[in-house]
Order: C-alpha cells, then sequence, then structure tokens
C-alpha cells in the first residue's frame, strides 16, 4: 500500500540537503520497532512541488507532497496514527491530508517508472574494502538493481520471479547524477527513469517498496 502525503507551506526556507531532517521525521512517527534494523521493504520519495527560493533551499507556496509505501500494511496503519498525533515536520512543513494510492495495474509486458526520489546502487568489495557505487552507464547496474529486489522479495516470502529485470531508461535525455548528504555521508545516485521486466506482482512490490539501496532512507522511489 501507498499513501501520498500533503503538507501546509513552509514557514521557513528548506535546506537544499533537507533528506536528513525527512528521514527522521519517518523514523520519529514509527517510533522504536524492528524494522529500523532490518531491509527496507518500504520506500518514501523525495518533497515534490518545491521552488528553489535562493542559495540556501527550497520554499513550498501549496504545500509539499511526498509519498509513502510498505508493503505490510501494518507499518503503514502505524505511521498514519502516528501523524495524526504529530503532524509537525520541520521547517514549518505541517502534514494537511493524507490519501491512500490507488495501485496501478500491471501487465507482463515491460513497463516503464518514473522517479519520485533517485536510485542509490553500492556494493562493499571485499579487496578494496571500499563500497563502489553504480550509475545508469554502469552495465552491472540492472543486474544489481535486480538482484536486490529479488533479495527483498524472498525476504517477503513472494515466489521467484525467473522474468524479473531492472534497466534504467537509456533513452531519457535528462538523465542525472544526484550528490545527497544524511547524517553527514555523501552519496551519489541516479535520477533516470527505470524500465521493469516481470510479473505484474513483481512490479507492484517495485512501485510499493522502491528500487535499489538504502529505500528506507528516501532513495528509489516509484511513482
Amino acid at each position: 500500500m501507498k499513501i501520498c502525503i500533503q503538507t501546509s507551506p513552509n514557514s521557513s526556507v528548506v535546506p537544499f540537503n533537507y533528506q536528513q531532517k525527512l528521514v527522521g521525521t519517518i523514523h520519529k512517527w514509527l517510533g522504536a520497532n524492528e524494522i529500523h534494523d532490518k531491509i527496507s521493504l518500504y520506500s518514501f520519495s523525495w518533497l515534490l512541488g518545491g521552488k528553489k527560493s535562493d542559495q540556501q533551499g527550497y520554499t513550498f507556496p501549496n504545500g509539499a507532497k511526498f509519498f509513502v509505501g510498505f508493503y505490510n500494511d501494518a507499518y503503514l496503519r502505524l505511521l498514519i496514527r502516528s501523524i495524526l498525533s504529530d503532524p509537525l515536520m520541520f521547517c514549518g512543513l505541517e502534514v494537511r491530508d493524507i490519501t491512500i494510492v490507488d495501485e496501478p495495474t500491471f501487465s507482463e509486458d515491460a513497463e516503464l517508472f518514473r522517479l519520485t526520489s533517485p536510485i542509490f546502487i553500492k556494493r562493499y568489495h571485499d579487496e578494496s574494502k571500499r563500497h563502489k557505487y553504480y550509475f545508469f552507464d554502469n552495465k552491472e547496474s540492472s543486474e544489481l538493481m535486480t538482484e536486490t529486489l529479488q533479495h527483498k522479495m524472498r525476504i517477503a516470502g513472494l515466489p521467484e520471479d525467473t522474468t524479473l529485470k531492472i534497466e534504467f531508461d537509456q533513452s531519457y535525455d535528462h538523465k542525472q547524477i544526484k550528490m545527497v548528504t544524511i547524517h553527514g555521508v555523501k552519496s551519489k545516485a541516479n535520477m533516470c527513469p527505470i524500465i521493469i521486466h516481470g510479473s505484474p506482482q513483481s512490479k507492484l512490490f517495485a512501485w510499493t517498496v522502491g528500487v535499489g539501496n538504502s529505500t528506507g532512507s528516501s532513495f528509489g522511489s516509484l511513482l
């Protein structure tokens, strides 16, 4: 299930690197529970509808909109209850409305997905003892995105989908690499639509929980 959250206008400038504040807000609403230490079967988007106010950040004169999706509906119900009792976010943003998003009807054909937050892909390499980041122009990216979603599907108890394949839409003309700083850690992520091949169930799962690494930290949200 996925919800759309609409907020009030901000009262102070929302900094460009607001993602850490958004992650903190989501975790505040979820409270203390076991999902913080597990692989994320959920995703949430960046704030939509903003305008650059100056060199410091964004303003949301009509309020912000963002999406949150959970594979386990129980956590989404917990989130909604917490929001209703504590709607304050940051920079004067306050939740004004929550709506349930209708689930798309997917087919067996390859389907295009737009992003509401960039896709983050990384792997730890034993030889170098460092993480390597992957981008839309790396041939390994498709395999790694597919591998991550397959792993999440196994954790969720879903059947294996041998037809599953995720790839960046290489025909998209406005591909970007986004630098994101969360808890002082700078990460590079991909802003480029993706194409998913596979079963309707796999596509719905991806639409809900996101694609790539760190979907629980505002990466990989799909629309």
